[in-house]
């Protein structure tokens, strides 16, 4: 059985080390923010799925390669021969501050349809993780984000939503009126002490009585809590030397959506969730440095110490 279906836009990314302006060396890589969820849940052992579309070109072979390499299932991801791979540049600016650029518009991403994820959600998952990237990529998105949501309603199949609000794509106002109208569909609403006031200006409570079963709000440096029914967890950052904080977000969901897998109470589930954000934060790339199941613990050695 399928653990967890994702579904979005997943781009080439290539990387700098400085100002672009500068010119210099980029290194080519994949990223996107629901496969970097699928990666990190594949690495901790669980069967993670990625639907989406590709273009028929070299960097849509490369995101289908990596993500099979990685154990990713890609048997439901469609390839548009009219339309190209999406691409992002990232620039480390100055210290640890990151800018992202993307060349996205017309990708075969923005060409994803309800039947991409009709035909991705045949084999019934045991849950189905959204963003709100996708529906800001076009109709085209927005439509399939929300059959799927209903259609997992109707499965009995749990669906987490990540808020993931990137004000390029689109405004406060629409997110909200987008996003707002899925949570009774939704079971897990994982969002930032900012993005929540998108979806629910009145807090974990409003979400819970709009429909979810469990709200979880990240407050970066400062941890996370969580609210289920009647419970409240809050949970302490994990501290560690920041490489860049790019993934974090998507990092913490693996981890918290693979302690929802693995029946762990609700204070586990987030102590996972910030383990795996600070293995994110610790490392460079998107999911590069996303640990495998017997590398949770490597955080608890001394820094500097060698594992031989």
């Amino acid at each position: 059985m399928i653990d967890v279906l994702t579904f979005g836009e997943a781009m080439a990314s290539l990387h700098g080390s400085g100002p672009l302006r500068l010119g210099g060396t980029l290194a080519l890589s994949v990223a996107g923010a629901e496969t970097n969820v699928a990666i990190g849940l594949a690495r901790l052992g669980h069967i993670a799925r990625w639907a989406g579309v590709v273009g028929d070109d070299e960097l849509g072979r490369l995101v289908v390669r990596t993500l099979r390499a990685e154990a990713v299932d890609v048997s439901a991801v469609r390839v548009d021969p009219g339309h190209p791979t999406g691409l992002l540049i990232q620039e480390s600016r100055i210290s640890d501050i990151t800018r992202v650029h993307y060349y996205r518009s017309g990708s075969a991403g923005s060409r994803l349809a309800p039947g991409d994820v009709t035909a991705a959600l045949a084999d019934v998952p045991r849950m189905l993780h959204v963003t709100g990237i996708t529906p800001a990529l076009g109709p085209g998105p927005r439509t399939a984000v929300e059959h799927a949501v209903r259609r997992a309603r109707e499965l009995g199949v749990r669906v987490c939503l990540d808020v993931n609000h990137r004000a390029r794509l689109w405004d406060t106002a629409e997110a909200s009126s987008v996003l707002a109208g899925l949570l009774p569909y939704v079971d897990v609403l994982v969002a930032s002490h900012d993005e929540l006031p998108i979806v629910a200006a009145g807090g974990p409570e409003e979400a819970l009585r709009a429909g979810a079963c469990e709200v979880v709000v990240k407050h970066g440096a400062e941890g996370a809590e969580a609210w289920a029914g009647t419970e409240h967890v809050r949970v302490p950052a994990r501290r560690v030397r920041v490489a860049s904080t790019v993934g974090a977000g998507d990092a913490f969901v693996a981890g918290y959506l693979s302690g929802l897998l693995d029946g762990l109470p609700l204070g586990a589930r987030l102590e996972r969730a910030v383990t795996l954000g600070a293995f994110a934060v610790a490392s460079h790339g998107d999911w590069h440095g996303l640990p495998a199941r017997d590398e949770l613990g490597l955080l608890t050695l001394t820094e500097g110490e060698t594992v031989r």
